[in-house]
């Protein structure tokens, strides 16, 4: 059996000698989304990709086998957990023993390298399976009954994108060249100006679970895509005043959906009425739930700028991150319900 194939469940006498060594939190967090997580149903997809099929269906094919994609989910998923780019991914799974286990890699296993997750997130994005992993996990959280559906809360974020630098050169038209990724736009938003893109985000309004998402260029305006993100809602639609259109709450009545959209003053309006004004503040509380992934992948997944160029790789870099966040969303509210267990038993 080749060296990739034998890390799962196979112990060397290394792997024996350090079976007490390792950070015990780390462990015992990486134990439950372990358990947690579908590894089958995000990996059986992959392996049905021509680069890892014709190993399954010979297995005595000459020449040297890809890495387990089981190994390589898992290190795509500590990276988005613990916001680690390429080469400081490798560097941890040579040097955390916990991370090593984690993936099932034995101690003496080849460790992947950094060439080895850009081919492999380049596999998964030639076929598109960004979105078939993300629906994966949902459809898996949605099992798990952990899908409140009390409504859809809708809101946007800006990733910021490098501005580039001018190399000095000229291009035919004339302009000065630059690093700038040619994909990125610029948009403002209370005064200041960024670069980047936008991920628009459908979150469950109960759980705080992202159900739906698109990546855009920043300069797109977040009511641009509100409506196809909440296409299947059928109880209630809560966003901030960037949404707000009467047509668009005439439209999600009729479908027989509640229409929280804050309210903004239109031309001519002074202020917003008292109903407007106590409408807004009911909404806002609902709405919250809209900005916890946002906070918990800026503040626990360093999901603070772009790490790719153009719009395809950070649409599908979004995608995963929101996958990742989603896994370790579930995870929390299943152990803070397992929490809650035995004190509603002693009640």
């Amino acid at each position: 059996m080749p060296r990739q194939q034998r890390a799962h469940g196979q112990q060397s006498f290394a792997d024996l000698t350090l079976v007490d060594l390792g950070g015990p939190r780390t462990a015992a967090t990486l134990a439950r989304l372990d358990a947690a997580v579908p590894w089958d149903k995000l990996v059986t997809p992959i392996r049905a990709l021509p680069e890892y099929a014709k190993y399954v269906e010979d297995p005595t094919r000459p020449g040297q086998r890809p890495i387990d994609p089981l190994v390589m989910v898992k290190a795509m998923m500590l990276q988005k957990w613990y916001g680690l780019s390429d080469p400081q991914a490798e560097e941890q799974l040579k040097d955390r023993i916990s991370f090593r286990r984690f993936v099932g890699l034995a101690q003496d296993d080849p460790t992947p390298d950094e060439t080895t997750f850009v081919v492999f997130r380049a596999r998964l994005r030639a076929a598109g399976l960004d979105r078939t992993i993300f629906d994966a996990v949902l459809a898996h959280v949605e099992r798990q009954g952990l899908l409140v559906k009390r409504g859809t809360v809708v809101d946007a974020t800006i990733v910021e994108q490098a501005r580039g630098t001018k190399t000095g050169a000229k291009d035919e038209r004339g302009h000065d060249r630059t690093t700038r990724d040619p994909g990125a736009s610029f948009t403002k938003k209370h005064g200041r100006s960024y670069h980047g893109y936008k991920l628009h985000a459908a979150v469950d309004q109960g759980s705080a679970i992202v159900t739906d998402l698109v990546t855009s260029t920043a300069k797109d305006h977040d009511s641009q895509h509100i409506d196809a993100l909440v296409e299947r809602e059928r109880r209630a639609v809560f966003a901030d005043s960037a949404y707000s259109d009467d047509g668009r709450r005439a439209r999600l009545s009729a479908r027989g959906v509640l229409p929280g959209i804050c309210y903004k003053r239109v031309r001519g309006q002074a202020e917003l009425t008292p109903f407007q004004k106590k409408f807004n503040r009911l909404v806002a509380k609902l709405r919250a739930a809209g900005e916890h992934p946002f906070a918990w992948m800026r503040r626990l997944m360093n999901f603070t700028r772009c790490r790719y160029r153009g719009l395809r790789r950070n649409g599908f870099d979004f995608t995963l991150t929101a996958a990742a966040y989603n896994l370790k969303r579930a995870a929390s509210l299943l152990a803070a319900a397992a929490r809650r267990g035995p004190a509603r038993a002693a009640t």
